[in-house]
């Protein structure tokens, strides 16, 4: 009887963790793209007044950050007030040290978040989330070096395939010159290094940051207060340096609106969201994920946007991309050997 139980309980349980799995898929695919979608739209959108200034949002993202692991951590200490004061005092106030390391990554992830901005104004969708999975060769390199990290042969093999890729996406063709009569070279040119610089600032801090909590015992939810706090600081420090001027003609939130907001509550929590689903998704559901978000963000950059003409270079570009994401999170059982840069 007892055994019958057992089974009973295991078929529910591997049944509700195939649930959190699809779930999982579901929640990253409309998170990655919504947010490259709403952004790429709110960036070009031709409304009266002045356009909502980015570095302003991205303060308001981090400031929403810190809010909902704030929230998360008083969950966490059982709804106590009390508990979560003194969580939060011996975790931040009483280790001004460990505090201060994740200066340095938020200070870099407080500049990508900023260049997804200006790549989204002078790229469309589909050719940014192409590019963006240059990440992955950074992501990949930096963990090499920083963390003596291991790269099988079908890692290396598919971060040649991923750059080949790349390559294609970006390679000039006629339907590229008619949108360069609406987008000049130089603002294709300023959106494909600000994508490049923020496929590098993203692998640097995502390696250091997993560095830290490696050598570290806090929870995932102090360490992203810890970074919304520097975030939200190098943020203002952003906004009065390059905006300052038309902040103080316009204020604080001037061109916000619901789609603005639905920008800034989608970045706030697309980090978090990642890290909460990430334990019931492997490699492959975040290639899947990768995947459809790319296939997703082309459709709707066509047929809604209407900002991109795809061509069969970007198909065959994009094919390989979304198989180098796959070929990544390979993981055959029989453990070949290991090449190590």
């Amino acid at each position: 009887m007892t055994t019958v139980q057992d089974s009973a309980v295991e078929s529910k349980n591997q049944e509700m963790s195939t649930n959190l799995k699809y779930l999982s898929l579901g929640i990253l695919v409309f998170q990655t793209t919504s947010l490259v979608l709403t952004m790429r739209y709110s960036r070009t959108l031709k409304e009266e007044g002045p356009r909502y200034l980015s570095s302003t949002a991205v303060v308001i993202a981090e400031l929403l950050k810190i809010l909902t692991c704030v929230l998360l951590v008083y969950k966490d200490s059982k709804c106590n007030l009390r508990t979560l004061n003194r969580v939060l005092h011996d975790e931040i106030l009483n280790k001004p040290m460990e505090t201060l390391k994740l200066a340095i990554p938020s200070g870099i992830y407080t500049l990508q978040n900023n260049l997804l901005y200006v790549a989204l104004s002078n790229l469309d969708a589909a050719t940014y989330q192409v590019t963006y999975q240059l990440k992955i060769l950074t992501t990949a390199l930096f963990s090499v070096s920083m963390l003596s990290k291991k790269l099988g042969v079908y890692q290396w093999l598919s971060l040649v395939i991923l750059m080949t890729g790349v390559a294609f996406v970006q390679w000039p063709s006629d339907s590229q010159a008619t949108a360069a009569k609406e987008h000049s070279a130089g603002s294709q040119f300023v959106g494909l290094m600000a994508v490049l610089i923020a496929c590098f600032s993203s692998g640097f801090a995502g390696v250091y940051f997993e560095k830290i909590l490696k050598e570290t015992k806090q929870s995932v939810w102090i360490r992203n207060i810890q970074l919304g706090f520097f975030g939200s600081i190098f943020g203002l420090m952003g906004v009065y340096i390059y905006d300052g001027e038309q902040l103080s003609k316009n204020g604080f939130f001037q061109g916000y609106n619901k789609l603005t907001w639905i920008v800034v509550i989608l970045q706030a929590l697309g980090g978090l969201v990642i890290a909460a689903v990430i334990k019931y998704a492997d490699n492959i559901l975040k290639g899947f994920a990768t995947s459809l978000s790319i296939i997703l963000s082309t459709l709707i950059s066509y047929f809604w946007l209407q900002d991109f003409v795809p061509t069969s270079v970007f198909f065959f570009g994009a094919i390989l991309v979304i198989a180098a994401t796959f070929l990544y999170g390979y993981d055959p059982k029989p453990a070949g050997n290991p090449i190590k840069a």
